[in-house]
């Protein structure tokens, strides 16, 4: 298949007038996700000295996020998108531009906290981006796979991108620099995206209230704890590998391989999205994302013997095969849970999932943490393939309920 063939999917997608206005708008906004954190600790650790005070800023500031988010995309739903997240971008801008003031006045360690968790209010933009996609496609299935197929893809593309921008904004220009500009990446792109109310899906004043013939069914409200368990497990899966991969990469002399060995499993992530959303949706929205998983959880095997056997040469292909099952688990996970929330909860169901994914990655990364300080790196590759197997478990015995009720 040619690559004009290939891309066809995608440009049909953008076909209707106001999606690339408010996508450019969207990944403007998406890209200081994977800034902020980087941007932090190196910002923190240049002015006071001290590594876990910076790691405690932003797990604090990740913990605000958990509790903050659901009830933003809550309000997103009944006020609107752009009535929502213009303000609350403001105040998440105001908390980042508020940390760089400590930090320059070398202010007390409370007042870091206090700035960063007012971070927590930043929208999430992926979530409104396939709200806007499922607004826009309701009654075309396949669109709607492709668009978010093309959203994963661009989730990994931030992740991969972020952090190499911002530390070398932080290390080229000064220690600040990265979170004044994701600050302004954030702001920006949020006004650009908010002003394209064309595409903008309608408020419900009233979500429960919302219709939806598979969120009334028993089925449909079954499956959508059983995603959230799902994608805090694989939030394990990410967190665990990143604080292994740098410690692996560490404890082998090539600490500073671990960005280019990490983002080869984004970049297997990023691959796989686009070629999935080329293929045709088959069977139930439950079979697939119970297969999807599932090819994850054997995927995910491979990095435990390539960093005992053959150290970094043999653990970075492992690790971009690994990578390419987790972007059709995200993609069939929030395909499910469209499907299966009231249109008036579509942010708010959304959001959830990242908050479950979030969670997953901070229990991960401290699972990991605790496995490599004690027994080394190479048994805390353990941990993910442990993860994955738990929601592939998961998963499975959603579909199993099913199908049992049907």
């Amino acid at each position: 298949m040619t690559a004009p063939a290939l891309a066809a999917p995608y440009r049909r997608l953008f076909a209707l007038p106001g999606t690339r206005a408010f996508t450019t708008g969207n990944l403007l906004a998406r890209l200081p996700m994977g800034m902020f954190g980087v941007s932090a600790v190196v910002m923190i650790a240049a002015a006071y000295g001290s590594y876990a005070l910076a790691g405690a800023v932003t797990a604090t500031g990740l913990a605000a996020t958990a509790v903050v988010a659901p009830w933003t995309a809550r309000l997103t739903d009944r006020l609107g998108q752009a009535r929502v997240a213009v303000p609350a971008a403001g105040l998440a801008a105001l908390g980042s531009l508020a940390l760089v003031v400590c930090v320059r006045l070398h202010a007390p360690v409370w007042t870091l906290f206090a700035a960063y968790a007012a971070t927590a209010t930043t929208p999430n933009t992926g979530g409104m981006a396939r709200a806007r996609w499922a607004h826009l496609y309701r009654d075309d299935e396949r669109a709607r796979h492709v668009a978010n197929s093309f959203e994963q893809a661009a989730d990994e593309v931030c992740f991969m991108l972020g952090p190499v921008l911002a530390a070398f904004l932080c290390t080229a220009l000064f220690p600040e620099a990265g979170t004044l500009a994701g600050a302004l990446l954030l702001f920006g792109g949020i006004l650009l995206f908010a002003a394209q109310r064309g595409t903008e899906p309608p408020p419900v004043p009233r979500p429960g209230s919302g219709s939806g013939a598979a969120a009334g069914t028993g089925a449909g409200r079954a499956a959508v704890p059983a995603v959230l368990l799902t994608f805090l497990a694989t939030g394990a899966v990410f967190g665990a590998l990143e604080v292994t991969t740098i410690a692996f990469a560490d404890s082998r002399g090539h600490g500073g391989a671990a960005g280019a060995v990490l983002a080869l499993q984004a970049a297997g992530s990023c691959a796989a999205g686009l070629l999935y959303g080329l293929r045709r949706p088959r069977g139930t929205d439950g079979g697939r994302f119970a297969a999807s998983v599932a090819l994850m959880a054997v995927l995910m095997l491979g990095p435990l013997p390539a960093a005992a056997l053959g150290g970094l040469w043999l653990l970075a292909p492992a690790l971009l095969l690994a990578g390419m099952a987790t972007a059709p688990t995200m993609i069939n996970g929030m395909a499910l849970i469209q499907r299966r929330v009231p249109p008036g909860r579509l942010n708010e169901g959304m959001t959830l999932a990242v908050t479950a994914l979030l969670g997953g990655i901070a229990a991960g990364s401290f699972a990991a943490g605790s496995v490599v300080e004690h027994r080394g790196a190479v048994p805390a590759y353990a941990i993910p393939a442990v993860a994955a197997a738990t929601a592939a478990l998961v998963a499975a015995l959603s579909l199993r309920a099913a199908r049992r009720r049907d």
